[in-house]
């Protein structure tokens, strides 16, 4: 039967109107590759217009976040991290390395530590997660031979969070194609655009909207924005935690997800025994590595307070955790709680301090730190 576009006659011409050919049209031979006209249009101008409006579009998207409050800075992306990890390997081997969560991140400041110690750090703190595996990647480095600041926040310590724990096999894999990427950004796009982090994502902005609740699912919000980074990760809170009230109570609100937990069960309190028990252990052979070839090592405790440092304390007792990590490891241990100069500080979201009370942290700690390190170089592990 004939079709609206195509003969059923072999041979018969093309209807009309019809550039394109079917097998219909030759049978018994391959369909040829299809061809179509395109029809005579002004591209210029329409490609003018497209790119007109692409770019009033992202300047617009720009334009609004920074009216939120957002300013051009660098990313804390896997490539800037990869970027100080292989620092050691370029000969700075010897330098003082920062592994820890977001308070080791946020709360040290590298400029304050420069002035006081004469080096600047090498920061490879991570938000949300374990400094566990980083221990064990820089005790299997023998091309580290500095000194190693481990800090321990309860939750992320003991607890065994692993959020971006996979990136040292990045750094350790990372292709050309990605390190050109993380160049080109960090180097172009991040110092200039600030919708460029992802917390201001289409895709983010779009999953945290108010969609209709399914039933079975319980509502979380994600963790927003809190940092701004420089080239080499020196990180602060985001100024806007500390100067808008209702940002600050939505970064509030979203830790307190984590407060209200039901009472423990004998299962559970089992495996976060066994969690603690298990994190202390690798700590241990990993320490033992470090000093072994004359690394020390000290674990900071940073600061805490409200409802989250009350949390932190049911979860994680003091004496089953921190006190059981500095005598397992046999390692020197700062906790804010044993210092008058560490505490009394500004934690806008009880969490992590304000970026002035940050430098003033880093100026009391360094003082600590720097005897802990001096304790064990005169005497060595085994002594």
């Amino acid at each position: 039967m004939p079709s609206s576009i195509s003969s059923s006659e072999p041979g018969a011409p093309i209807a009309a109107g019809f550039v394109r050919q079917t097998a219909s049209d030759r049978p018994g031979v391959a369909q040829p590759v299809p061809e179509r006209e395109i029809p005579a249009q002004p591209w210029r101008p329409i490609s003018l217009c497209a790119l007109l409006l692409a770019a009033l579009l992202v300047a617009g998207w720009e334009a609004g976040w920074r009216a939120f409050g957002a300013t051009p800075g660098h990313r804390n992306s896997d490539g800037a991290w990869a970027v100080q990890r292989r620092r050691i390997d370029a000969g700075e081997g010897n330098a003082t390395v920062l592994i820890g969560s977001s308070r080791v991140l946020f709360d040290v400041q590298l400029p304050v530590w420069e002035r006081l110690a004469g080096e600047r750090p090498i920061q490879l703190a991570l938000e949300g997660t374990s400094p566990i595996p980083f221990l064990e990647d820089l005790a299997d480095d023998t091309d580290f031979t500095g000194r190693l600041l481990v800090g321990v926040t309860p939750g992320t310590f003991f607890g065994a969070a692993g959020r971006r724990s996979d990136l040292v096999a990045y750094y350790r894999d990372q292709g050309p194609s990605q390190r050109s990427g993380h160049w080109l950004s960090s180097r172009l796009l991040e110092p200039r655009f600030a919708f460029l982090d992802p917390d201001f994502a289409l895709a983010t902005v779009v999953r945290r909207q108010r969609w209709p609740a399914r039933p079975g699912l319980p509502a979380r919000m994600d963790v927003r924005k809190l940092m701004t980074a420089e080239a080499d990760r020196n990180t602060r809170l985001w100024r806007k935690v500390e100067v808008d009230p209702s940002y600050r109570a939505l970064a509030r609100r979203i830790w307190a997800q984590g407060f209200d937990r039901p009472p423990p069960t004998l299962d559970t309190l089992g495996k976060r025994s066994r969690s603690i028990d298990e994190q202390i252990g690798r700590a241990q052979a990993a320490v033992a590595r470090l000093r072994a070839r004359g690394v020390p090592v000290v674990f900071v405790r940073p600061p805490s307070s409200g409802p989250y440092h009350a949390s932190e304390q049911a979860l994680f007792p003091r004496d089953r955790t921190w006190d059981l990590l500095l005598q397992r490891t046999g390692v020197p241990g700062i906790h804010f709680e044993d210092h008058p100069e560490l505490q009394g500080l500004d934690l806008p979201e009880w969490s992590h301090l304000s970026a002035a009370d940050a430098e003033r942290y880093t100026a009391a700690l360094w003082p600590h730190v720097e005897r802990a390190f001096g304790s064990q170089r005169a005497h060595p592990a085994g002594d």
